[in-house]
C-alpha cells in the first residue's frame, strides 16, 4: 500500500493534503506523531508546525466542498458567545449565501468527513469553512461588548459559588469601621471584670489561628509523586500566560515555554495581550514563534486586570487541564507531565495543584527575604494544608486547574486583584479540594523597596477584597467550610492583613514594655492571664513566622540565607506599611492593578533564571 493510500484509508483528516501541495513526507511525520501521542492528525500536523494553518483549512473546505472565508466573516451578532468559540461554530449574517462557519478542530474534523462520507455533500449545506484565528478575530471584531462583559463577569445566570467584587467596597468598609468603632466604644465602657475576659478570648482565638502555621511545621509533605504518563495517555495542556507592557522579558518567557516537556500535539499555549500594548505585540511580532504558540489580543474593557485576560482566553482554551504562568516565570520542564499524572490519579474533587514558587534572584536583602518567605509558604505550610484537606489561596502562577471545573466555576473573579487567592476560596466553598505539586517554578522578586511595596499593597487589597466579598454571608461560609476550615481561611486572608496591620503596634509596645523595666506581675490573676497569653501569643506568633521559613530554606539548602532572619522584624513592618497603604487603596482605588516590572533582575541563584536586565 502507497503512502497516500495508507493515509487516505486510516488518516482521512490530513490525506486530502496531497492534492494541495503538502509533501508526503510531512504526512508521514505527522502520523509517527499522532500515533506516538495518541491524538488526531490534524492537531499533530498543525501543532508540529508541519503546515500552517491557512493552507490546511483551505485546503479542508476543498474536501468538502464549501466555501472558504479569508477576509471579513460577517456573524450574526446574535451568535452565541461564548460557545461559538468553544465549539468553534457560529452563525452568519443573513444574506450571505452560507448559513454557519464553521473551525473544527482536533476530533470534530474526522467527524466532519464522516458525516459527509455518509450523507454526501447535501448534508453540508449552507455551510462554510475558516480557520480558528480568522473566527476569533471575527466574534472578536463582531460582539466586542459580549466578549468584554464576559470577561469581566457580567453575565447571565453567574454560577452559584462566584462572589463578585464589581459593588464598590467602600461603603462596605465604612459600614464595617463604624461597627468595629462601636465595638471598641462598648468595650471601651465595660467594667475591667467584663474587659480582661474579652481579652483573653481575642488572645486564645489568635491562637486557634496560628495552629495551621504551627502545624506545617510537623506535617510531613503530602506523598504526590506518580508514575509517568505516556504519551498517549496524556491529556491536552493550554498554559496561559497573560502579558502586560513584558517585552524586556520574552526572551526569557520564551524559550522556559518552548522548553516544556510536553507532546506539541497536545500543547496549547496562548500569549495573552492588551489591545493598547504595541511594545509587547510588536516584539512578539518579531519573535518566529513555534506553532503550538497563539498570540491573543484581549479586546478592550474594564477593568484592566490580569483575571479579566485570562477570562477572555478561557472559551478558547483547548486542553482538559489549565496552567496559568507569569511573564518572569521559568518552571522545570517535566512539570505538566508531572501534573498530568498527579491529576490522573487524584479524585476528582482534587481540581487544582499548586506549584512549588521559588525566588531565584537573590540580589539584596529584600529579594532574600522574600525569598524565605516564599519558601515558608510554598515549601512547608500549603502543602501541609493541602495534606489536611485546608482552603488554599492559590498562588497567582502555577496554578493547574481541571479547565471544566474552571468554568463551572465561571472563570476567575476579573475585579479581583488577587485572583489566585479567591479562586482557591471559591473552590473550597465548592467542595473541591486542592493539592500540592511538587514541581519548582522560578520567579524573580521585585529588587526596589517601592516596587515591592506597590506588589504587596495590591496583594493586601486583594485580601480585604476577599474578606468583605465572602464575608457578606459568614454563616453560609461556616455551614459550606464547616468549622476548622472557615477558621483557616479566616487566618490565611483577613488574619494576613490584620496581622500585618498589628505587628508594628505590638512591636512598639513590647518594645517600650522592655525598655521601662520588663513586665512586672499583677495582683489579679486575670491580668496575670492575660499577660502570659499576651507573650505566649508573641512568641507563637515568631514561631509560625520563622519556623516555616527556616524549615523551607532547610529543605531547599539555602543555608547562606539563614543569617539574614535577623532582618525578619523590619521586614514585617514592611509589612504593616503594604497593609496601611492597601486600605487607603481599597477606598481610593479598588479595581486598580498595580504592575510589578520585570526583567531587573542580573542574578541567578539555580541558573534557571536567566538575567535579562542590563549588565
Amino acid at each position: 500500500m502507497t503512502g497516500s493510500r495508507f493515509a487516505s484509508r486510516f488518516f482521512p483528516d490530513i490525506a486530502f493534503l496531497t492534492e494541495h501541495g503538502v509533501p508526503l513526507r510531512r504526512l508521514a511525520q505527522a502520523i509517527v506523531l499522532a500515533r506516538r501521542s495518541g491524538t488526531d492528525a490534524a492537531s499533530a500536523l498543525l501543532r508540529a508546525g508541519l503546515t500552517d494553518e491557512d493552507t490546511y483549512y483551505r485546503a479542508l473546505a476543498t474536501r468538502l466542498g464549501l466555501p472558504f472565508l479569508d477576509g471579513a466573516i460577517p456573524l450574526d451578532p446574535a451568535s452565541a458567545y461564548p460557545e461559538c468559540l468553544r465549539d468553534g461554530v457560529a452563525s452568519l449574517a443573513p444574506g450571505h449565501g452560507a448559513a454557519v462557519v464553521l473551525a473544527p478542530r482536533g476530533r470534530d474534523i474526522g467527524d466532519l468527513l464522516d458525516e459527509e462520507a455518509a450523507h454526501g455533500p447535501a448534508a453540508l449545506a449552507g455551510w462554510a469553512i475558516t480557520t480558528p484565528t480568522r473566527l476569533r478575530l471575527a466574534v472578536y471584531g463582531t460582539m466586542p461588548a459580549h466578549v468584554a462583559a464576559h470577561a469581566a463577569g457580567e453575565r447571565d445566570g453567574p454560577a452559584p459559588e462566584r462572589a463578585f467584587a464589581r459593588r464598590p467596597a467602600s461603603h462596605r468598609l465604612l459600614a464595617l469601621a463604624v461597627a468595629l468603632s462601636a465595638a471598641l466604644a462598648v468595650v471601651a465602657a465595660l467594667p475591667e471584670t467584663a474587659i480582661l475576659p474579652s481579652v483573653v478570648a481575642a488572645q486564645v482565638l489568635c491562637l486557634a489561628a496560628m495552629v495551621f502555621r504551627l502545624g506545617a511545621l510537623v506535617i510531613p509533605p503530602p506523598e504526590v509523586e506518580a508514575p509517568p504518563l505516556p504519551d498517549a495517555a496524556l491529556p491536552v495542556y493550554t498554559v496561559l500566560v497573560a502579558l502586560h507592557r513584558e517585552a524586556a522579558v520574552l526572551r526569557r518567557l520564551l524559550p522556559a515555554l518552548a522548553a516544556l516537556d510536553y507532546p506539541v500535539a497536545k500543547l496549547d499555549i496562548k500569549l495573552l495581550i492588551e489591545a493598547d500594548d504595541a511594545e509587547t505585540a510588536a516584539a512578539l511580532a518579531a519573535i518566529p514563534l513555534p506553532a503550538r504558540f497563539e498570540v491573543v489580543t484581549v479586546p478592550p474593557g474594564d477593568p484592566r486586570t490580569k483575571p479579566r485576560a485570562l477570562n477572555a482566553a478561557l472559551p478558547l482554551a483547548r486542553g482538559d487541564l489549565l496552567v496559568v504562568y507569569d511573564a518572569e516565570d521559568v518552571p522545570e520542564p517535566d512539570q505538566l507531565r508531572r501534573a498530568a499524572s498527579v491529576f490522573a490519579r487524584a479524585p476528582s474533587a482534587t481540581a487544582c495543584l499548586q506549584g512549588r514558587l521559588v525566588i531565584d534572584n537573590h540580589e539584596g536583602w529584600l529579594p532574600r527575604l522574600f525569598a524565605l518567605e516564599y519558601a515558608g509558604l510554598f515549601d512547608v505550610v500549603n502543602p501541609a494544608l493541602a495534606a489536611l484537606g485546608m482552603p488554599i489561596p492559590l498562588g497567582g502562577t502555577s496554578m493547574h486547574l481541571r479547565t471544566e471545573v474552571l468554568r463551572r466555576l465561571g472563570g476567575w473573579n476579573a475585579w479581583s486583584v488577587t485572583e489566585d487567592a479567591e479562586l482557591g476560596l471559591r473552590l473550597a466553598l465548592a467542595g473541591y479540594r486542592m493539592g500540592d505539586l511538587p514541581s519548582a517554578t522560578f520567579e524573580e522578586a521585585p529588587l526596589g523597596a517601592r516596587s515591592w511595596l506597590r506588589q504587596r499593597c495590591r496583594w493586601m487589597k486583594g485580601f480585604l477584597q476577599i474578606s468583605l466579598d465572602h464575608g457578606r454571608r459568614p454563616l453560609a461560609t461556616l455551614s459550606r467550610l464547616g468549622p476548622l476550615r472557615s477558621l483557616c481561611a479566616v487566618a490565611l486572608v483577613p488574619g494576613a492583613v490584620l496581622s500585618a496591620l498589628a505587628y508594628p503596634v505590638c512591636f512598639l509596645a513590647t518594645a517600650w514594655v522592655f525598655l521601662r523595666g520588663g513586665i512586672e506581675a499583677s495582683p489579679s490573676l486575670l491580668e496575670n492571664v492575660a499577660t502570659g497569653l499576651a507573650v505566649t501569643v508573641f512568641l507563637v506568633g515568631l514561631v509560625c513566622l520563622v519556623g516555616p521559613m527556616v524549615q523551607g530554606c532547610w529543605r531547599r539548602r539555602w543555608f547562606d540565607l539563614l543569617p539574614f532572619f535577623v532582618l525578619l522584624p523590619f521586614y514585617c513592618l514592611f509589612l504593616g506599611a503594604a497593609a496601611g497603604c492597601a486600605l487607603v487603596e481599597f477606598v481610593r482605588a479598588p479595581y486598580r492593578w498595580n504592575k510589578t516590572e520585570h526583567g531587573l533582575s542580573r542574578t541567578t541563584r539555580s541558573g534557571w533564571l536567566t538575567p535579562v536586565g542590563p549588565g
